[in-house]
């Protein structure tokens, strides 16, 4: 009996692990499809969600590539961190060991050397440079304008101080140079960008009494973004009456606060709003035939950063099935009972159902029947003697 219930348990636990592995193989083969879901859509749109464009230059004639060699500096700042590092060992240390060579070349010429055996009262170009190693000390100490004191010329070859005289520009030039490279781009304004943040998903719902399309963007700074100004563009494919195909046809979808569209008070998350009506390119699209559209909602915020002055751009894009019609957005903004408000970031990008119209086209109609039956005229339940002023116009039979 001990034995049997110890089998039971035995089996139970095989079952029980068993079950739990499949339902961590389900869950990893789900994230492993979402992740590749990701990479495909990521593919698919212009702009990502970070706000890179997502575009090739291809067929581009070869004399033409050296454009960009033209504009050297653009080039050299827009690099990868990885590479200016890299350039920047590379140049320190070449041109050290560069000038090291002439200066081990000189010294060789004038018999300098410790296997060229000098006489006691010889006179070297430089003290203390006697082979590779001790040259290239001195034109580290040279170029970096240590001195140590140990190393220095004596002034009987001239070549030696018209060298000095090369290398200390040189590395003036480089040192500038190179610094120059490393806080322009510490201070490129896509760094400030990298502080204001979109919503995820974009919603559709009722706003102010219209139908509107809604979008989140937040500033994770409490330095304020100056004249910030908000605009979109849908990019799709159109066909047009001459028959000819445009891909990326650009339409503009105009965005706006309660306060406007031009110069935001920047200093709290805010709920950005596109009026759908007649004019707009949503105005034809519903519920159930949204996600069966192609095309992508790119979105841009400018803006001047406070501290630093400079003009950012931040970019991301919605396409179809990143636009949820009939949700609306979490409150995430409160008041504690000090009497300060509190953002809370948790709810930025929940959204939650409400209730929508199912096409925008619906929702004018019916608003366009409610206006035109309206009724019109002179409440008087009470049958009181009342003096209408306006004469009523009656029509003739």
């Amino acid at each position: 009996m001990f034995s049997h219930v110890n089998y039971k348990r035995f089996y139970l636990g095989i079952s029980l692990s068993s079950s739990h592995s499949l339902k961590m193989f389900q869950s990893l083969q789900k994230r492993l499809q979402n992740r590749l879901v990701d990479r495909q859509t990521q593919k698919k749109r212009l702009v990502t969600k970070d706000g890179h464009c997502n575009i090739e230059v291809g067929n581009v004639e070869y004399h033409k590539r050296f454009i960009l060699l033209v504009d050297f500096w653009t080039t050299v700042v827009e690099i990868r961190w990885r590479y200016v590092i890299f350039n920047y060992v590379i140049s320190f240390t070449g041109t050290w060991f560069g000038f090291a060579l002439i200066w081990y070349w000189i010294g060789k010429n004038n018999g300098d050397l410790l296997q060229q055996n000098p006489p006691l009262n010889h006179t070297p170009c430089v003290r203390n440079v006697y082979g590779l190693t001790t040259a290239f000390l001195y034109s580290l100490e040279t170029q970096t304008t240590i001195g140590y004191g140990s190393r220095y010329i004596t002034g009987v070859c001239p070549s030696s101080v018209a060298l000095i005289i090369i290398q200390t520009l040189m590395g003036t030039m480089l040192n500038c140079f190179m610094c120059s490279i490393i806080l322009a781009k510490m201070s490129m304004p896509k760094k400030r960008a990298k502080s204001i943040t979109f919503s995820k998903m974009a919603v559709i719902c009722l706003k102010n009494g219209s139908l509107c399309l809604l979008i989140r963007v937040a500033n994770l700074r409490k330095t304020l973004l100056i004249g910030s100004q908000i605009y979109g563009k849908l990019l799709r494919t159109t066909v047009t009456s001459d028959g000819e195909t445009v891909i990326l046809d650009q339409t503009n979808i105009n965005f706006v606060v309660d306060a406007g569209k031009d110069n935001l008070f920047f200093v709290c998350p805010l709920t950005l709003y596109h009026i759908i009506d007649n004019t707009s390119p949503f105005f034809e699209m519903a519920m159930d035939t949204l996600h069966q559209q192609e095309f992508e909602l790119v979105v841009f915020l400018d803006g001047v950063a406070e501290s630093t002055s400079t003009s950012c751009q931040v970019r991301t894009s919605y396409i179809p099935h990143e636009i949820k019609w009939g949700y609306s957005f979490l409150p995430v903004i409160s008041r504690t009972k000090e009497g300060k408000y509190c953002v809370d970031f948790s709810n930025f990008a929940k959204i939650v159902p409400v209730t929508t119209p199912h096409c925008a086209q619906c929702f004018h109609n019916e608003k366009a029947h409610n206006h035109q039956y309206t009724k019109s005229g002179i409440d008087n339940p009470a049958f009181e003697v009342i003096d209408i002023h306006d004469p009523l116009d009656f029509t003739k039979m």
